[in-house]
């Protein structure tokens, strides 16, 4: 046999570099020990290319400090939980077997603590037969004493910031050891930036949580399940595609989600389907906030990079999910769903259930008018009539403009559906700024409620209210995650020392804020052919800069706030048009280069509007400025 002992996905690996055969390819003498190959039955189905970008090595982490923790054994602290592996140096005696440990966290006695990163939650012998004790991230090399040797594992991936190392021969230096962050090779396609620094470090910390969540699926985390959960899609699509190159890494994720489809026609929470389905609607499928995932991921693609193609190649599937959800449905509505997992509050299950099953058909319509395909568009539109007005008169009481329990989350999800128009959606706002105050401006919503909070803020012109929610250094908030040393973002707002994960990406739902509403990115057309720069400046910045390279070309925007004087400075890809909000006082003059944009007759003025002066423009770079 080889010198790889072991290796598990989940695990680690082991390895003897003992039994390693030198160039065993041109070796005869390999041939005499070698046993004879056996033919075995090929994998069934198409043998494809990859469509995601192959997974590599993107960054070498180096140690920040070594620390022996008790005789012989030392603890490497890298400065950033990210997913790789450890590539280790050292020179050892024949046999000398070094044990590297992960892990996200460290006790008070400055020890390893390895907990939340445990494999599938396998701890106190829960695993059953043949799984370890407790199923730590583990890999063990074993020395060939052929002087200096260099080694690291090609066979497993880990999620980590800490490295307990035993067994090392004396006492192992900085340079002994590295890590070697790995992802799938996805491009970066959005910079952000502003004045402040809280801001800066949590897009830092969101973009080194989503690298270490893309290897062949998007995951939840990188260390105990590895999972591709549908959830977590529908709440953060929006923010990698701002930050990354996502186009072929959705499609092959849509892909898996198909091929896991169940016969009735559902979704599985996960893809692949790991045989996890809580509180879904039968079939082995997952909650209706998970199902939706696979809709939603598809109009994303659809709306980034303009690629009809998806919708068209998942339409069938799309269909046959649709009309499984229909059947499933009771009155139009249903009463099962994980709901706003990881919210604080009390979770309005039956009402974010029959707003995902709303969400769903609403999607049905646009795909169906994407593809020309009239009556299904029709069919879907009247569909969704009917969910609309039995979610209202069973979720919705106008006196007071309060959906279901009338919690953040329900007062978002509400909104963020659109379920009210007119003088009812400002009762609606209104109850939901009741139930920002009682959190004293800090949120209590989960997953779903967190992405829809920003959103909603953004749409109703209502950014200071989401910059103060969003700025919050206390729990629970993302400030309170940096306040308390995370380098990624966590599972729950609340710090886990023993289950849950400290690189999750969920939360970081919060990136698209910094492009859509901060930056003031936005498509107004598939694929950025059409575009609108709005940045909604809110609470102490006075500045944000950055800018996203969309399928269109790069669209810049940066804006400074000093004094009174507003300045915005632009840049449009050829072949497409913008709609520019410049915010501006009533009455004020707004200049492009230091000429009145009234006179300017490339300059088509649009309208004013909730404090701005609003102007469409061709490509090109514009310098507006305002009082």
């Amino acid at each position: 046999g080889g010198p790889v002992i072991r290796n598990n996905g989940f695990l680690g690996e082991q390895y003897d570099a003992r039994k390693e055969i030198e160039n065993w390819q041109g070796n005869q003498g390999v041939w005499t020990i070698a046993k004879p190959a056996v033919i075995v039955p090929g994998p069934l189905g198409k043998l494809k290319a990859q469509l995601q970008p192959g997974v590599e090595v993107t960054k070498i982490v180096k140690p920040v400090k070594i620390t022996e923790i008790k005789p012989g054994l030392y603890l490497a602290d890298m400065g950033q939980n990210f997913a790789g592996v450890a590539r280790i140096r050292l020179k050892a005696a024949a046999g000398t077997r070094v044990v590297l440990r992960y892990g996200e966290e460290v006790y008070k006695d400055g020890s390893l603590n390895g907990m939340t990163s445990v494999a599938g939650q396998v701890k106190n012998g829960n695993g059953g037969p043949g799984a370890p004790q407790i199923a730590w991230q583990e890999d063990s090399y074993i020395a060939s004493g052929n002087g200096m040797e260099t080694w690291n594992p090609r066979f497993t991936f880990h999620g980590f910031r800490y490295v307990e190392i035993k067994g090392w021969p004396g006492v192992p230096q900085l340079s002994d050891i590295e890590g070697l962050r790995m992802s799938a090779a996805v491009e970066q396609t959005g910079k952000f930036e502003c004045s402040n620094p809280m801001f800066n470090q949590l897009a830092e910390n969101i973009r080194w949580t989503f690298l270490s969540n893309l290897f062949s699926v998007q995951s939840d985390c990188p260390a105990r399940e590895k999972f591709g959960y549908g959830g977590d899609m529908f709440c953060t699509t929006e923010a990698f595609c701002y930050n990354f190159d996502m186009a072929n890494f959705y499609k092959k994720i849509i892909q898996d989600h198909e091929d896991a489809q169940r016969p009735l026609g559902g979704i599985t929470e996960t893809a692949p389907y790991m045989g996890i389905a809580d509180a879904g609607p039968g079939d082995q499928s997952g909650p209706l906030g998970f199902q939706i995932g696979f809709a939603y991921a598809i109009k994303q693609v659809y709306d980034f990079y303009g690629d009809k193609r998806v919708v068209e190649k998942h339409y069938p599937a799309l269909q046959k999910q649709i009309r499984f959800l229909a059947d499933s449905a009771k009155s139009n509505l249903y009463d099962i769903d994980l709901s706003d997992h990881e919210s604080l509050d009390e979770k309005p299950v039956a009402f974010t259930a029959s707003c995902f099953y709303l969400s769903h058909v609403k999607l049905m319509n646009e795909f169906a008018v994407i593809l020309g395909r009239k009556e299904d568009a029709v069919k879907y539109q009247s569909m969704f009539k009917e969910i609309e007005a039995a979610i209202i008169r069973k979720f919705y009481n106008p006196a007071n403009g309060v959906f279901a329990n009338g919690t953040q989350s329900a007062q978002f999800f509400g909104l963020w559906h659109n379920l009210v128009n007119s003088s009812a959606k400002e009762n609606a706002i209104s109850a939901m700024k009741q139930a920002i105050a009682k959190r004293d401006h800090h949120l209590s919503t989960g997953i779903f409620g967190t992405k829809m909070l920003f959103d909603v803020l953004r749409s109703n012109n209502l950014n200071d209210l989401a910059y103060q929610i969003a700025n919050q250094k206390d729990y629970p908030g993302w400030g309170h995650m940096i306040e308390n040393g995370a380098t990624t973002l966590w599972e729950t707002w609340k710090y886990s020392d023993n289950t849950y994960s400290h690189n999750h990406p969920m939360f970081g739902s919060i990136n698209e804020w910094f492009y859509r509403s901060l930056l003031g990115i936005n498509a107004a057309a598939p694929g950025f052919k059409k575009i609108i720069v709005k940045p909604q400046p809110a609470g102490d910045l006075r500045f944000a800069r950055g800018s996203y390279l969309s399928v269109a070309g790069e669209i810049k925007s940066s804006w400074t706030l000093e004094g009174k004087v507003y300045s915005l400075n632009i840049s449009i890809p050829p072949n497409t048009t913008a709609e520019v909000w410049i915010r501006s006082s009533a009455g004020s003059v707004v200049t492009e280069s230091g000429k009145d944009v009234k006179k300017i007759k490339n300059i088509e003025m649009l309208p004013p509007a909730d404090g701005y002066t609003i102007v469409r423009v061709g490509s090109g770079d514009y310098q507006f400025k305002s009082r």
